[in-house]
């Protein structure tokens, strides 16, 4: 159960808020550090160690450290204690368990108070351990090495205060892994119906909008609005109007209490097909299925006679594919060709987005340049800086603010399946 090389458990007692454990070490001989002669027994002390929880209730480790003595009378050194890696002098915590918290600070979002806690000590004899070792680990000289790509992002570490200190400027490795996951392609299903219909919409959207009569950027579709059934019914909209109970004075009632009716639900209004499949219409082609596809086509036959609607979703899907290109030149192209297309749609939200993607050509296709790089490994540390700041409800020291954020984002929780960005 210690499970600790060189010492061996003399008793276990289970008190009602922990679990004291009395060790010793397996050394029966001991040379001096000074002269190196062999010294002899002078007794024990015994030194208090809080160590990592078990049977979720802290662990205190009661080691009897033996004292030895010098039989040289010409050494300096009187008498020494042995020493042992799981204990340091004089410390308060094990290594075990200074190792343990700083995984969890690591690997788990939690705080430094809600560890102590667990291992049963002061906030202060936490940190003061913690900061030791991570401050280590952060002054490795190898931590950075092999880093080729750095994503820089600002925030402000301390909201509340005024002054020029307020902002921090974090860099992200953004390096890729040589063990990254293949890149997501676009082969897979693709909705025949759909695609022979909105077959070459992509080159001319608007001559073949204008052909087919559409409104050409008239503002947002009416009929995919959600509405309410039963409003609609009582304002004379659709069939089934609701009939209305004539008023009756509270004093005027005769006769036993009326029963309790069945609710009258409305019928479902017709000529809403595209409002039926406004979830389809999220999806992405890949992921529809025969019947999906059968739903889409019929949906969009009925509901989209402007054709507006399904121009829109021919958009999104090129744009989705992108992304989601077999290789970076496929994907090059396609964004070329989006950039190109977009803003002659006339759709007005499209366009828009057009003009909008033409204006950042430049970083939309750098995105091909340098091999995928992107900010979204820096986006995804901000959110773990934040996370930690405000599980932590703000922070006063900055050195503490720094550790505690680079141990978060250190890139190392084992449960990802890819090793991610890391500060």
């Amino acid at each position: 159960m210690f499970d600790v090389a060189g010492m061996h458990v003399l008793d276990v007692i289970r008190e009602p808020e922990r679990l004291v454990l009395t060790v010793e070490t397996d050394r029966d001989v001991a040379g001096c550090p000074t002269c190196g002669v062999v010294a002899i027994g002078h007794g024990r002390r015994r030194h208090r160690v809080h160590d990592a929880p078990c049977f979720s209730v802290p662990v205190v480790v009661v080691w009897a450290k033996r004292v030895w003595r010098c039989v040289e009378p010409t050494c300096a050194t009187q008498a020494f204690s042995e020493t042992h890696r799981l204990v340091g002098p004089r410390a308060k915590l094990t290594a075990r368990a200074v190792e343990w918290a700083v995984a969890a600070l690591g690997h788990d979002d939690t705080t430094v108070s809600a560890l102590a806690r667990h291992l049963g000590v002061d906030w202060h004899t936490l940190w003061a351990a913690v900061e030791v070792e991570a401050t280590r680990r952060v002054d490795h000289p190898g931590r950075l090495d092999g880093v080729a790509a750095l994503g820089v992002d600002e925030h402000i570490w301390k909201p509340s205060r005024r002054g020029h200190d307020r902002a921090v400027t974090s860099m992200v490795d953004l390096t890729r892994d040589a063990q990254r996951l293949p890149a997501r392609t676009a082969s897979g299903r693709r909705p025949g119906p759909v695609r022979d219909r909105v077959r070459g919409l992509a080159e001319e959207p608007a001559d073949t909008v204008r052909r087919r009569g559409g409104a050409g950027g008239a503002g947002p579709l009416p009929w995919l609005r959600q509405r309410d059934p039963r409003r609609a019914a009582r304002r004379g909209r659709c069939a089934g109007r609701l009939p209305r109970r004539p008023a009756r004075h509270p004093g005027r009632r005769r006769g036993p209490p009326p029963r309790p009716t069945a609710h009258r639900r409305a019928p479902r209004p017709q000529g809403r097909s595209a409002l039926q499949i406004r979830g389809l219409l999220r999806h992405g082609a890949e992921h529809l299925g025969p019947r999906q596809v059968a739903r889409l086509d019929a949906g969009l036959i009925a509901g989209d006679p402007g054709w507006e609607v399904t121009i829109a979703w021919q958009c999104y899907q090129q744009l989705r594919s992108i992304y989601h290109a077999a290789s970076s030149a496929e994907g090059r192209r396609t964004a070329e060709r989006v950039i190109a297309s977009f803003p002659t749609c006339p759709i007005a939200e499209v366009a828009r987005l057009g003009r909008t993607l033409r204006a950042w050509r430049t970083q939309l296709l750098a995105y091909f340049d340098t091999g995928g790089v992107n900010n979204g490994g820096t986006e995804a540390i901000n959110l773990l800086i934040e996370k930690t700041r405000r599980l932590a409800h703000g922070f006063r020291n900055f050195t503490h603010y720094r550790l505690r954020i680079l141990l978060a984002a250190s890139g190392t929780r084992a449960y990802r399946r890819a090793p991610p960005a890391h500060a």
